[in-house]
């Protein structure tokens, strides 16, 4: 049954769910409530008969005559005729009466003498020994439910008149089956009913669900086979609904990864035809040249254009790969002291200055401590490259470790700064424009965020670090732990 279920589509299942529920609802229900009104009814028939009976007897069947009654010859004795007029009386409220005794002969019977002769066997009682039998033991019985020739359904009550050794018996129509096969077609087509409109139903339900997610399944085809400049619908604010909107977040999201793609494509051609053309002149003159010293200061530059170029690569590699951040508490004051001390040799290289500027006490934050140390040597490799001054700082506010990062260069340009950490963009004549880019995401990974804030804007009169001039200050969030953990070796860093 589960691999037919399974084997459904979608609106199949629900009709069939749906329909079997409503069965299995209203027919066990319908059909016991029907079993209980018949032996309810059937109880009451046989209470009837029995008083039937038992009043006959009570009111004046005089049973002290039926001995008298033997044969044929006596159907015109006073008895006979008398005991005959009392049983017809009961036709008021029986279809027959009849008085047998114990070997089953028959003493008087409404149907008649011609019919059933005095002290003839009344072979009908033969079909219901055991009710008969139980009569004589127990003084009254009703014999179960049979049709007769007429096609209506009848039952007999039996009843033993005290110690004559006659029985006897009444015949009833049970006239209450007749409402009760009314009973059970209303029963039935009510059932009948409830599963169509229950398949009705199932079927609504399962069009409303199968024709978005048969849309949707369209439109994931249309997306995997490249056709991406239609969006998908998102008229629903149900469930499907939200899966429609994630589907199109996640076209727009392919959309801008394929320009990114084609742009990375384009941007690695530029950039890697600049280093190939410089290692291609280089390489040449340095083969004809004669001078040993000319032929080394060449084959330096070689050297200095292949690292340019393995340099140029290994950015596009950072910012092609996944990122997968193992966040972890710990103290970023490490990581931040270990990207100082790295920039720092660079800057003096330049005749750069740098100023660190953390807290004494730990900073706590959630990251992976690798990425934490590449953020900001990125940031700060950004800001020796803008001005010669450059200042790092960090604190605790609001429930997260900021970093920042500043210079007192010329700042980034008005027209790039909604755009500065986008990839390719750049206002540098040389490099790929991708550092800002990868500082984005590596941060994103660890779920913190970067910021460029605006020189224009009033400066903030809490800040413990304010900015060194007129350049650019980069601000990075983390999110903070409130708490100290449990177990001081928990903390990193520091």
């Amino acid at each position: 049954m589960r691999n037919l279920i399974e084997s459904m589509s979608i609106r199949r299942r629900y009709i069939f769910i749906l329909v079997g529920f409503s069965l299995i609802l209203t027919l066990p229900g319908g059909l016991l409530s029907w079993k209980i009104t018949q032996g309810a009814l059937e109880r009451e028939l046989d209470e009837k008969l029995v008083w039937v009976a038992g009043v006959a007897e009570a009111v004046g069947l005089d049973t002290e005559f039926l001995p008298l009654i033997r044969g044929p010859a006596d159907s015109t004795a006073l008895a006979y005729t008398s005991t005959r007029a009392q049983l017809d009386a009961l036709l008021e409220y029986v279809d027959e009466a009849h008085l047998f005794r114990a070997d089953g002969s028959i003493i008087v019977s409404t149907r008649g003498h011609d019919v059933l002769p005095i002290g003839s066997p009344f072979h009908e009682m033969e079909a219901y020994r055991p009710e008969v039998d139980q009569a004589w033991s127990d003084g009254q019985a009703t014999s179960v439910l049979f049709q007769g020739s007429d096609g209506r359904a009848y039952k007999y009550g039996f009843k033993r008149l005290g110690d004559s050794g006659s029985m006897l018996a009444v015949l009833m129509q049970a006239d209450f089956l007749q409402p009760l096969v009314r009973l059970r077609t209303s029963l039935l087509g009510g059932a009948v009913l409830s599963a169509l409109l229950a398949g009705l139903l199932g079927g609504l339900l399962a069009t409303n669900i199968v024709n978005p997610v048969e849309r949707l399944a369209r439109v994931a085809l249309r997306i995997q086979r490249g056709r991406w400049d239609q969006p998908v619908e998102t008229d629903r604010s149900d469930e499907l609904g939200r899966l429609a909107r994630a589907m199109e977040r996640m076209r727009v999201g392919i959309v801008n990864r394929d320009e990114q793609l084609r742009l990375m494509l384009a941007q690695v051609a530029h950039e890697i035809r600049n280093p190939l053309g410089g290692l291609e002149l280089f390489a040449s003159a340095a083969l004809e040249s004669e001078d040993p010293e000319e032929r080394r200061r060449l084959l330096t530059r070689v050297r200095r254009e292949v690292e340019e170029l393995n340099g140029i690569i290994n950015e596009f590699l950072t910012f092609a790969r996944p990122l997968n951040a193992e966040t972890r508490i710990h103290d970023i004051r490490g990581p931040l002291r270990e990207a100082t001390e790295l920039a720092e040799t660079q800057l003096r290289d330049q005749g750069g200055e740098l100023e660190v500027v953390l807290p004494e006490a730990p900073l706590l934050a959630r990251a992976d401590p690798d990425h934490v140390k590449r953020v900001a040597l990125n940031l700060l490799q950004n800001a020796g490259q803008a001005g010669k001054r450059v200042r790092l700082g960090a604190w605790w506010r609001n429930g997260e470790v900021v970093v920042s990062v500043s210079d007192d260069g010329p700042g980034v340009p008005r027209e790039l700064r909604d755009r500065i950490f986008d990839p390719f963009v750049t206002d540098k004549q040389q490099g790929a424009g991708l550092g800002l880019a990868i500082v984005k995401r590596v941060l994103e990974s660890n779920g913190a965020r970067v910021a460029l804030l605006d020189p224009e804007a009033e400066p903030d009169p809490d800040d413990p670090d304010p900015p060194i001039g007129e350049g650019a200050e980069f601000r990075v969030y983390f999110p903070g732990a409130d708490d100290f953990p449990a177990d001081p070796d928990e903390v990193d860093g520091g």
